[in-house]
């Protein structure tokens, strides 16, 4: 039975490709400069194709619509899961519904003010009709 590990062959395929780079390098010192030049063109080509490879392993980790980074896996959420993940919604629509009430709250308090103020001063008709009369009111208390 095979005990090696993916780490541990990964880093021995590494310390190989290291060994062999070396070797490489030590031969290419005394090549004419077209073919090192073709030597440097095909790595550079190795590279990018490397990279390439590193990008899509890179995109096959995708992020679902509730924020939730997956390894390319269809894996359902639980309950507790879309529950938290609704939690910051619930907690938007509670706070909006609540200033709601507050304000209207705030609203028909003012009126309210404005109705008892009418009903229990002594002023004569015409004052009642008068534009800044609501003014007259909210100033004095």
């Amino acid at each position: 039975m095979n005990d090696v590990t993916p780490a541990l062959a990964q880093a021995r395929q590494d310390q190989f490709a290291r060994r062999v780079a070396a070797r490489l390098d030590a031969g290419a010192a005394g090549l004419p400069h077209d073919i090192s030049e073709r030597l440097r063109a095909a790595r550079m080509q190795a590279l990018s194709h490397r990279k390439l490879a590193a990008l899509q392993t890179a995109r096959s980790v995708s992020a679902s619509a509730d924020g939730q980074a997956t390894l390319g896996g269809k894996e359902g959420l639980s309950f507790w899961q879309r529950l938290a993940s609704a939690l910051p919604l619930i907690v938007l629509a509670a706070g909006l519904v609540t200033i709601h009430v507050v304000q209207n709250d705030r609203r028909a308090r003012e009126v309210a003010d404005v109705d008892a103020a009418l009903l229990t001063d002594d002023l004569p008709p015409a004052a009642y009709a008068d534009p800044g009369f609501v003014q007259f009111l909210k100033s004095n208390p």
